[in-house]
């Protein structure tokens, strides 16, 4: 619901200031009207518009990655179904109506204090099914991005966001990103290390795609090994989900229909689903202030020109995320001071 300066300042009580970015300011408000509480975004000098507009969303407690980062937090079975439950459902309903979400991840997960999981960030969406429809590659944050797209495919469909909610649901039974490339390339290799390289045989067309290079032929791991306490269903449903061909990857619909969701544990209701200890803004500012302590601890061990080469990368990477920031900070505390020249360089 959009609503001008009057008739959001007579309404709307506001509470709390929740973040800043680019395009929006939002805030946590109290609705006055229904006595409920919402999430206002007001949108910065849109559209050319003489007056300010906002708008007006149901105000979500948390995210899926909050949830997952939660270490005092204990994720049963039952919880993860729920959370995989809910996300195919909703992506389901998009493609259904035509819409690729294209940037799925586990902070575009939003939970409402009542457990329920609900899509959000709709930046890259896109409609999709005209035929010979061209669409940019570089779309989906780079961790949830299928092979399909890190090879330059401009034409795709709802597989972009089901191999995305693979590495979503492979992130909560790990509690760690599965798949954490620092270049499209390293994804690449990430993916095939993982899973084993894609061929012709496995992925007819894949060496047509535009920017397809070949790589080295991995043998790739057992999705049992790595997701050890994962049963039978389970493991077809990744299986399903990790799928190279993407005119052959499941669907939301087909993903939905596999018996891991008709077998027991049953999904967790969700107001019995687990709730954080604490804010996605304290969560991320704690992981923040162990980085920087890690960073100010070479100035003792390894020189103060390494750290501060060290902490000029970090806050450059914030910009593209606290977790991408955070895995290339955690490379180069692991690498010689020539490679982490080379890295401020890339």
């Amino acid at each position: 619901m959009a609503l001008d300066v009057k008739t959001r300042n007579k309404r709307y009580e506001k509470l709390d200031f929740l973040g800043e970015g680019q395009f929006a300011t939002v805030y946590k408000a109290r609705d006055k009207t229904t006595d409920t509480i919402v999430a206002i975004k007001k949108l910065l000098d849109a559209f050319g518009h003489k007056s300010n507009i906002s708008l007006v969303f149901d105000f979500m407690e948390t995210d899926l990655e909050v949830i997952i980062k939660d270490t005092s937090l204990v994720l049963t079975p039952a919880n993860i179904k729920a959370y995989i439950l809910m996300t195919l459902q909703g992506l389901e309903y998009m493609h259904h109506h035509w819409v690729l979400h294209r940037d799925l991840k586990p902070n575009n997960l939003l939970l409402d204090g009542n457990g329920v999981l609900k899509l959000a960030d709709f930046g890259l969406a896109k409609s999709f099914g005209s035929p010979n429809r061209a669409y940019t590659h570089q779309v989906v944050t780079r961790w949830y991005r299928s092979p399909e797209l890190l090879f330059g495919a401009r034409m795709y469909g709802v597989g972009v966001d089901m191999w995305a909610v693979g590495c979503i649901l492979a992130e909560l039974l790990l509690r760690i990103p599965f798949l954490a490339g620092d270049s499209d390339l390293d994804q690449l290799t990430k993916i095939f290390e993982a899973l084993g390289t894609a061929t012709e045989e496995t992925w007819p067309g894949v060496s047509s795609l535009p920017d397809y290079v070949s790589f080295k032929i991995f043998p790739g791991t057992p999705l049992e090994h790595i997701f050890s306490a994962a049963g039978d269903d389970l493991l077809e449903l990744l299986q399903g989900l990790f799928t190279f061909n993407p005119s052959t990857r499941n669907t939301a619909t087909q993903a939905l229909k596999m018996s891991y969701f008709s077998n027991r544990p049953g999904p967790t209701p969700g107001p019995q689903l687990p709730r954080p200890n604490c804010s996605a803004e304290a969560l991320r500012e704690k992981e923040t202030v162990g980085l920087k302590r890690k960073i100010e601890g070479l100035e003792t061990s390894k020189g103060h020109t390494q750290s501060q080469l060290i902490f000029t990368i970090f806050e450059r990477e914030k910009n593209k995320g606290l977790g991408f920031a955070q895995s290339k900070v955690v490379k180069l505390l692991d690498c010689g001071l020539n490679r982490k020249r080379r890295s401020l360089r890339s």
